[in-house]
């Protein structure tokens, strides 16, 4: 068994297995040798169904055993008396947790029939530039949700994560941690096909002119040529370190509020045992969108002007979820920022930043803890990318809050045009700050996630 662990985790550096995503002879994407058109449409059939159905039944508060539930129907092509007829193969939709992602919904104002507008009343949009990861993404019009698929194993970890974590998201529904609205599996021609439905961390309608997928890790972190040569690459960490050397500056509140929210965060992933997740950043840059439109005349009318819509989720964009509003930059006119975070260059340059923690599905388990053992044996094993949570969640905050992130210090009148950053000193998320200072929307229990962990586990279901 050890031998063959040891195989597939070579297999896996050398590139030979990245995913079941793929293209068939058309040149349609696949996943799991599933269409990605048959997919879609039963993922918004599915939603469709389930969504409605759950809107008849009486609300109610939610009981532990509401996170166990697992919904299943049925859908034939030729129709039945509960679904209708479609032109995909036949399939099985199950829902998880329904109740319990109902009240997560709520906890950040998503109406049902705005989910069900956002992700059924209009095509998916296929993500062009999915990454390495093997998955297959799809953003709903509206730039309100992604929806990705997932791994088993990442399903299930999602599964026993819920209650814990979402004790949490009550407690400080402003977080950059990912939020989760639904946990669905579609089964078609003996293959599972899990989907996890997300909030939107980059609006489609804001051009990003960089964006970074950061890890606080230098070991092999920095974009593949193939990936440079991309319409919209994602560099990382070690792109970011040349390319902006400066770092991002922000204003101190501003800066304050970010740093305690990633504080906050970190230590949520921590107590959870997760690890290898990143921060997404998106830089739109506002004097080169100038630029840009200077160039292309009058009549270009490029994308950076139209404001964003308004969002249906709580706390969806980027300045709101790190303890927004007044404390941090609310005397900026809304449609100017566009949801971003108001930030400058090392040229002085204007920026909206776009931030969110992803890929947090992933707990320290045997393959993670082989893999950090082998690299480790080649290389300086503090640099992998692939750690232990604790140490993970360190040098992931210090990275973010002393490299990617400065404080602005307002000059005094007689160093006008200067401008001095200020680093923290920090060893890690714990250090900065003391656990009185964290921002909180119930001041009350903040850490008692931890105790999340006693919660029993949940049943495997959908294998």
């Amino acid at each position: 068994c050890k031998s063959n662990i040891m195989y597939l985790f070579i297999d896996q550096l050398s590139g030979k297995k990245i995913g079941h995503r793929g293209v068939d002879a058309s040149g349609e994407t696949t996943y799991k040798k599933t269409t990605s058109s048959a997919l879609k449409g039963a993922i918004q059939l599915g939603i469709g169904y389930t969504v409605g159905n759950l809107s008849s039944k009486p609300e109610r508060d939610v009981l532990m055993q509401d996170f166990y539930v697992v919904e299943s129907i049925f859908f034939p092509s030729e129709g039945s008396n509960l679904t209708p007829a479609h032109h995909f193969p036949d399939f099985r939709f199950k829902t998880y947790a329904p109740v319990a992602f109902r009240y997560f919904r709520e906890l950040f104002g998503i109406r049902p029939d705005d989910y069900l507008y956002s992700l059924c009343n209009e095509p998916l949009i296929e993500l062009s530039n999915p990454g390495a990861s093997g998955s297959v993404f799809y953003l709903t019009k509206d730039d309100e949700f992604i929806i990705k698929t997932v791994m088993h194993k990442e399903a299930e970890f999602l599964q026993k994560l819920l209650p814990g974590y979402y004790m949490n998201l009550n407690q400080n529904p402003r977080t950059l941690l990912p939020k989760f609205f639904g946990l669905y599996c579609v089964q078609s021609g003996g293959k599972n096909i899990r989907v996890v439905v997300m909030n939107n961390v980059l609006p489609r309608v804001v051009r990003m002119h960089l964006k970074y997928d950061l890890k606080g890790s230098t070991y092999k972190r920095r974009a593949s040529k193939k990936e440079r040569e991309k319409a919209k690459p994602t560099f990382k960490d070690l792109d970011f370190m040349q390319d902006l050397q400066d770092g991002l500056m922000l204003d101190q509140d501003t800066y304050n509020a970010l740093v305690k929210t990633l504080q906050r965060d970190c230590l949520v992933l921590e107590s959870f045992k997760i690890m290898d997740y990143s921060l997404l950043l998106g830089v739109h840059n506002m004097d080169q969108a100038e630029r840009e439109r200077q160039m292309e005349g009058s009549q270009g009318g490029s994308d950076e002007k139209r404001p964003v819509a308004q969002q249906k989720a709580l706390y969806s964009t980027a300045m709101e979820s790190i303890q927004g509003g007044a404390a941090c930059g609310g005397s900026i006119d809304t449609d100017e920022t566009m949801g971003g975070i108001p930030a400058v260059n090392g040229k002085g340059e204007r920026l909206l930043l776009y931030i969110g923690i992803i890929d947090i599905l992933q707990s320290y388990r045997l393959i993670k803890k082989l893999e950090h053992t082998w690299k480790a044996l080649v290389h300086d094993g503090d640099t992998v990318s692939v750690h232990r949570p604790g140490f993970y969640a360190d040098r992931f905050f210090k990275f973010m809050s002393s490299t990617v992130f400065k404080k602005t210090l307002k000059s005094s009148p007689s160093k006008k045009g200067r401008v001095s950053l200020m680093v923290p000193k920090c060893s890690g998320p714990g250090a900065a700050w003391s656990a009185s200072q964290l921002p909180c929307e119930r001041d009350e229990n903040i850490y008692d996630l931890r105790g999340a962990r006693s919660f029993p586990t949940l049943e495997d279901e959908g294998k």
